[in-house]
Order: C-alpha cells, then sequence, then structure tokens
C-alpha cells in the first residue's frame, strides 16, 4: 500500500549536504520560491551559507539556485522569505559579519570556556529581490535589535548579540513582524538560555524605499516570551499565527517535556502569561500554520523528551478559534519515515490551488511532500464529529460468543523477490471496545492459540493493556489513561502499519503516556500478523466490538466515541 504519509514520497530539495529550514512561498502563477541554510560540512561547521531557489512544477525539480553571499563569506544561515503586497522578496538572515571565529562559553563543557561554532550571533540582514529570487540586491541591509536584559547578562555585555531565528514573519496589513530567538549563552545542550522577541518592520508590506522601512523590537521592555512560571530557561523558535480577531498567538519549544504558548492582544507589545500546550513535546521545532480556511495546522512530536531526538514521526493537532482562542485536536500522524531515528524537522507549510505542501529536513536532504486533501479535510471536522464510521468496518459484535475476523497482514514473504525478502504492506486495523463500568480486572479479548500468535486485551489497575503476537514478535501497550468507575468506557486501539506505531484513546482522550515520555508504542517491521483462534468469548463487561482493516484516525475514533457515549 502506497502511504502518503511516507517522507519516501517526497521531492528531494537541492542542498550542498548539511540542509536546513527549506522554508518556501509562491507568485501569482504558482513557481515556489525556497530559502534553506546549507554547506559542505555538517551543522554549524565553517562555510555554512543560505541559498534561493525556485520549482515551477510543485516541487518536484528545481533551479536558478543563487547565493545571498558570496561563496567564501562567513557563516550565514537560518533564513525566511517575505513576500510583499507589491511582490518584493525579502530574506532575511544571520550574518557573522565580523568573522568571530570563536565565542566565550561555559567550561564544561568547553574546556578552554570557547565555543567554536559561530553560526548563532552577529547580525540580522535582509538582501531582497524583485523578480521573485532570480536576482538579490547588491546591498545587504541591517536590521537593528534592541538589547533586551538577556543581551546584558551575557559574556559581551550585550556588544555580541547571541541570536538566531527559525519562525516565519508574522504579516498584519502593511506591517510585518519578525521573529528572533535570543541566546543568553553556550554551554550544556548548545544553548542555556533563550527567549523569543519580535521586530517590527513598519510599512514593509507597501514601502518600497527599503531605506524608510522602521525597526522596533517587541515586546516592551527588556524582557522577552519565556516559559511559564517554575519552567525551564529555553524558550525558543517562536512560531506566530494572527488570529481572526487580531490577537497573536505563538508557539515555542522548551526543555521541559512541552512546548508553550501565549497570546498578545496589542500586537506584540505585550504577551499573557505563557502556558503549556496539551501535548507532550521534545526540543525540537513545533510550528503553527493558518489555513485558507481560517484552521490552524501544528506539527510537533508528540513526547516527553527533554532533548533534541525523538523527531519521527511528525505529529499534528488541528486548531479552530473560539473566541479568541485556538480549540485543539487531537494527535494525529503526519509525516513519518521508516527509519526510526531520522530526525524530520523544521517543516513550513503552503496551499496552492486545494493542495497542501509540507516542507522539512533531516539535516541532511531537504524535501516537499504533498499532504493528502482528503485527511486535511477531515481533520478539519474534529469538533463535529459525532457518528459511527462505517468504512472499512469489518466485524461489530454485541455476542458474548463470536467469530473473530482475519486481521490485515503486516508483512509477508516477497515470492517475486529471488530472497524472498520481507515485504513491508503497510497495513494496519484498529479495534473499539464498548464497556461497562465495573473496573474489575479483567480479560476482555483473547486470540492467542496455542503456537502464541493472536491478541489479548485486559483491563488491569484501571488501564487497559493490549498485547499482539505473531509467535515470534510480541508487543505490550498499555494505556495509561484510568477507565471511569461508572458509565460506559470507550477504548481503541489503533495499529498503523505505516509508521508501525501503536496509540489508544480512551474515552475521547489520546493517551500520552502519563509519567512515561510516549504514550505510543513502535512493533517491528518485520511483524507479520495477529490471527490466532477464530471463536471466542468476549469478557463479561463488553458491550460491543468493531474492528476496522484500516488504522482509523484519532478524530474518527473521537467521533465513534461521542456516537456511543453521547447520542
Amino acid at each position: 500500500m502506497n502511504d502518503w504519509r511516507n517522507s519516501k514520497n517526497s521531492y528531494e530539495i537541492p542542498s550542498m549536504n548539511y540542509s536546513d529550514q527549506p522554508y518556501i512561498i509562491k507568485n501569482n502563477e504558482n513557481v515556489i520560491l525556497c530559502s534553506m541554510t546549507t554547506g559542505s560540512g555538517d551543522e554549524g561547521v565553517n562555510g555554512q551559507k543560505v541559498i534561493t531557489q525556485r520549482s515551477l512544477d510543485l516541487g518536484k525539480t528545481w533551479q536558478d539556485l543563487r547565493l545571498l553571499e558570496e561563496n567564501d563569506a562567513p557563516e550565514n544561515s537560518y533564513s525566511v522569505l517575505l513576500k510583499t503586497k507589491f511582490g518584493r522578496v525579502y530574506c532575511f538572515y544571520n550574518f557573522n559579519k565580523d568573522n568571530l571565529r570563536k565565542l566565550k562559553a561555559d567550561n564544561p563543557p568547553y574546556t578552554d570556556g570557547f565555543c567554536y561554532r559561530v553560526d548563532s550571533q552577529g547580525y540580522y540582514v535582509f538582501r531582497y529581490s524583485d523578480d521573485f529570487g532570480l536576482t538579490w540586491s547588491k546591498k545587504r541591509y541591517e536590521v537593528p535589535i534592541k538589547n533586551f536584559l538577556i543581551d546584558l547578562e551575557n559574556p559581551y555585555n550585550g556588544e555580541i548579540q547571541f541570536f538566531w531565528n527559525v519562525g516565519k514573519p508574522l504579516i498584519d496589513n502593511d506591517d510585518a513582524y519578525l521573529s528572533i530567538h535570543k541566546v543568553g549563552g553556550f554551554g550544556i545542550n548548545f544553548f542555556t538560555r533563550s527567549e523569543g522577541v519580535l521586530i517590527k518592520a513598519s510599512n514593509i508590506m507597501i514601502e518600497k524605499n527599503v531605506e524608510s522601512i522602521q525597526f522596533e523590537t517587541l515586546p516592551k521592555g527588556d524582557i522577552g516570551i519565556k516559559t511559564p512560571i517554575g519552567g525551564g530557561p529555553i524558550a525558543e523558535e517562536q512560531s506566530y499565527v494572527k488570529l481572526n480577531d487580531g490577537s497573536y498567538f505563538t508557539v515555542f519549544r522548551t526543555t521541559d517535556g512541552k512546548s508553550a504558548y501565549s497570546y498578545s492582544r496589542d500586537k506584540g507589545k505585550s504577551w499573557e502569561p505563557s502556558k503549556y500546550m496539551p501535548i507532550k513535546h521534545p526540543r525540537a521545532a513545533n510550528f503553527v500554520w493558518k489555513l485558507s480556511n481560517d484552521k490552524y495546522l501544528y506539527w510537533f512530536h508528540n513526547h516527553g523528551g527533554k532533548g533534541y531526538l525523538g523527531r519521527n514521526p511528525a505529529w499534528c493537532l488541528l486548531g479552530e478559534e473560539i473566541n479568541g482562542y485556538i480549540n485543539w485536536s487531537q494527535p494525529e500522524i503526519l509525516i513519518y519515515d521508516d527509519d526510526p531515528q531520522i530526525r524530520m524537522s523544521y517543516p513550513d507549510f503552503i496551499e496552492i490551488d486545494n493542495k497542501y505542501f509540507i516542507t522539512m529536513t533531516n539535516k541532511d536532504k531537504a524535501s516537499i511532500i504533498e499532504i493528502d486533501n482528503t485527511f486535511i479535510k477531515t481533520i478539519c471536522n474534529f469538533s463535529k464529529m459525532n457518528k459511527k464510521i462505517t468504512s472499512n468496518l469489518i466485524f461489530e459484535a454485541t455476542n458474548k460468543k463470536c467469530e473473530f475476523p482475519i486481521i490485515p497482514k503486516m508483512s509477508m514473504m516477497n515470492v517475486n523477490e529471488i530472497n524472498r525478502k520481507s515485504k513491508d504492506l503497510k497495513q494496519g486495523f484498529t479495534i473499539e471496545l464498548l464497556l461497562n463500568g465495573i473496573t474489575l480486572d479483567e480479560e476482555l479479548v483473547n486470540t492467542i492459540d496455542e503456537s502464541g500468535q493472536g491478541m489479548k486485551i485486559i483491563r488491569k489497575n484501571k488501564q487497559i493493556e493490549f498485547t499482539m503476537s505473531d509467535g515470534m514478535y510480541t508487543n505490550l501497550h498499555i494505556c495509561n489513561e484510568k477507565v471511569q468507575d461508572i458509565g460506559n468506557n470507550h477504548i481503541a486501539i489503533i495499529v498503523d502499519g505505516g509508521p508501525k506505531i501503536i496509540s489508544s484513546i480512551l474515552n475521547g482522550k489520546f493517551n500520552d503516556g502519563k509519567v512515561r515520555q510516549y504514550g505510543f508504542s513502535r512493533f517491528s517491521p518485520y511483524f507479520t500478523n495477529c490471527n490466532g483462534k477464530t471463536f471466542i468469548n468476549l469478557g463479561k463487561s463488553v458491550k460491543k466490538m468493531r474492528i476496522y482493516d484500516r488504522a482509523l484516525l484519532t478524530c474518527e475514533v473521537v467521533g465513534n466515541f461521542n456516537f456511543e457515549c453521547y447520542n
């Protein structure tokens, strides 16, 4: 089965080796312009540079590669694009103008007291293009950034500013707001302290005289956007959108196991106290984009790690605006790679003629992939779903004694290959149970035969445990959400054969693992199937059981839950 979510279905955006932040815009002719940080070495190595290139066929091929600085220039990095109302394109980026080769840093981990990675300091600069990236202005312009307390407390007392940017500009009528992540120092895990600010570029959307653009650092005062009270020192990679009521929303990464967010009601001059998002997220980019239908798409990684790892798969939430706040859906898998260690990050999003595209990078390869249109339409209706899903429903039982259906195979021997190697079928299935409120430990479903093959679902200590085995590979998935003592309980186990992930949803709530880092589980790509006993007895508290021969979306399961428990 071809799975559109698989990163193998993407088209590569060429780079020199290292590739980061492949950000895109389009013109009226649907030509895509991409800016990217690249270089012949790894991230942060001398020679890092900003390039732009264009695509005339929705990302399949690329041409017109341009350097923003000379090939031998000091590090220029972390670019974002801004298209004005009159068609001019600005490219903003970091530039190590003074060619500093080392910076004062903590010891440890830097034994001589200097950090030799120098791409996150210097000057914030821009060039512009009036022919959509075919040529760029000969002159480079500097954007002034006001010193905040975090700058004045760095080892250079603000004479050298530590910063970088991954957030795209927020556009508000004739003004644009540029995202900057201020850094307090370099040490363990690289940045030791960070906070977010905006640079307001007044009238940049209509002003043709570059010298007349006025820049102002926000918020007012000398402290930027930080983590919630009691949170850690890292608040960085702010991503912004403008709401329909004129408010601004930002979401950003922390080292607290969750991303955080805030709202501004006065165009960035001040921000409400930050709060944590209702999901887990590590120290990785998490971005929000506004769709043309006024909904919001949010990219994140759905686990509680506090470091840089665990960026596969990419998950998403869909948001809708209610009374000046964004109401979020439950997690959905958006993009994955077959290798769990691949780190997909720094995405961008664009809509073209009712098609949806995501760019991303694993720091080695940048790419663009089309998101399935039906997927977007379905999750956009997340708050209205309250009817039973009937597509791919292969089994529904209310009797205790039942004949169990055949569950789809996940992999099999490929008889068309000479060596008969395994063939990944990328199939999946979903099991739903409607239970009464009895909270005693109980075996709910058990199809495991004498060979050890089959599946089992039990209720233990008010938790649901799911086991599946093909006789060789056995997986245990625990839903940490607690079943209710009274009333009905609705549990769904989703086995997704694309990314090889098992997830669970209890009473409309996605299981995030509670104290565990992960709420979802992985299974082997060589797992064949969990077909065991054919005739079984369901547990006493099972009122209904359904099986689908595909992995349902989370919002579809929530719709089933609403149908069963609220109609």
